[in-house]
C-alpha cells in the first residue's frame, strides 16, 4: 500500500497565509457587510429579540427566502426623493445629505487634492533635483510639521476664522479657508511622497531629453511628470480620503451648516434618528459609496504607485 506524502512546508505556509488573509478579510468586511444589511432592514427586524441576520424568517422561526422582508426606508429618508414635473427621472432629491452635505465634500477633497498635487509635484521635484542652502533643514522641517496632529492647531484656527471672518475681506469665505486648512496640512507629507517618486526617476533620462534639445520645463512636462504620475496619483488619492473623512475641522471652522462636510451630516443624523439604525446605515452607505466608486477605478495606478514606491524607495 503507497503511503501518502506530506505535504512541504512551502504547501502549508501558502495554506496558512491564504487563511490567515481569508480570516482578515472576514473580520475587515463584516461591519460593512453588516451596515449594508441593516441599511436596508425595518425597523422592526432591527430591534427584534432575539436578533436576526437575515429578515428572511416565519413566525414559527424557519429561515425562508421568500419572506424576506427587505426595505428601502432608510435610503428614503436619507435621499427624500419628490416628485419633480421638470426633472429628467420625473423626481428631485431634497435630502439634505446629497444635496448639500456630500457635494461640499466633493468640492473641498477635488480642489485640496488637485491643489496639493500640483504644490507637492512642484516642491518633490525641486528638492529632489536641486541642491541649495537649507535643503536638509527644509527637508526635515517638513517632516517634522507631519507629525503634528491638526487636532492641536484646531485653536489657533479657529481664531484666524473667526478674526478674518469678521474683517469682511472680499475675497474671504469658508470655503476657501477650509480648504487652504486641509492644504497646510496634508501638502507636507505629499511633498516627501513625490519627492520619492522623483529620486527614483533617473537623471540620465532628463539628460538626454536636454541633449536632443528639450526645454528644462519640456523635459519635466514630457519626461518627468509621466514617469512620477503613479506617485502623483497615490498623493491625490490620500489626500482626497483623508479629506473626505475629516470631521472635526470642518465642524468647528465652517460657521454656517449650508457649508458643511459629510461627516457633518453623518453627525447630524445621528443626532435626529439615534433609534432609527437604518436611516443612520443608510447615510454610511451614501458616504462611502464615493470612495469605493473612486477606487474601483483608480485601484491600478495606486496600487502601482504603492508597488513603485516599495521597490524603488
Amino acid at each position: 500500500m503507497q503511503r501518502l506524502s506530506l505535504p512541504s512546508w512551502r504547501t502549508r505556509e501558502s495554506v496558512l497565509v491564504n487563511a490567515a488573509m481569508i480570516l482578515i478579510l472576514i473580520f475587515a468586511m463584516l461591519p460593512i457587510f453588516t451596515t449594508i444589511l441593516i441599511s436596508f432592514k425595518g425597523e422592526k427586524d432591527i430591534v427584534r429579540k432575539p436578533p436576526n441576520f437575515f429578515p428572511c424568517d416565519t413566525p414559527d422561526g424557519r429561515f425562508d427566502i421568500t419572506q424576506c422582508r427587505w426595505t428601502v426606508e432608510g435610503y428614503e429618508r436619507v435621499l427624500a426623493p419628490k416628485p419633480a414635473d421638470n426633472s429628467l427621472l420625473g423626481f428631485t432629491l431634497t435630502g439634505n445629505m446629497v444635496r448639500t452635505y456630500i457635494p461640499n465634500s466633493l468640492t473641498y477633497a477635488s480642489i485640496t487634492s488637485l491643489a496639493v498635487v500640483f504644490l507637492a509635484g512642484l516642491s518633490g521635484y525641486a528638492f529632489s533635483r536641486y541642491r541649495f542652502r537649507g535643503h536638509n533643514f527644509l527637508m526635515t522641517g517638513i517632516l517634522a510639521i507631519t507629525g503634528v496632529p491638526l487636532l492641536t492647531n484646531l485653536l489657533a484656527l479657529y481664531q484666524m476664522g473667526t478674526v478674518l471672518r469678521k474683517a469682511d475681506l472680499p475675497f474671504y469665505n469658508d470655503r476657501l479657508f477650509i480648504i487652504t486648512v486641509y492644504m497646510g496640512f496634508f501638502l507636507p507629507l505629499s511633498v516627501w511622497i513625490a519627492k520619492g517618486f522623483f529620486d527614483a526617476i533617473p537623471r540620465e533620462l532628463e539628460e538626454a531629453a536636454l541633449i536632443d534639445g528639450c526645454t528644462p520645463v519640456g523635459t519635466l512636462l514630457r519626461i518627468t511628470m509621466p514617469l512620477a504620475l503613479p506617485g502623483l496619483m497615490a498623493v491625490f488619492l490620500l489626500t482626497f480620503v483623508n479629506v473626505w473623512n475629516e470631521f472635526i475641522a470642518g465642524y468647528l471652522l465652517i460657521s454656517k451648516n449650508s457649508l458643511k462636510p459629510a461627516m457633518f451630516g453623518l453627525y447630524e443624523f445621528l443626532g435626529q434618528n439615534i433609534i432609527n439604525l437604518q436611516v443612520i446605515a443608510a447615510a454610511c452607505i451614501l458616504i462611502a459609496l464615493p470612495m469605493v466608486i473612486l477606487f474601483l477605478f483608480a485601484r491600478r495606478s495606486f496600487f502601482r504607485a504603492m508597488v513603485e514606491g516599495a521597490v524603488k524607495g
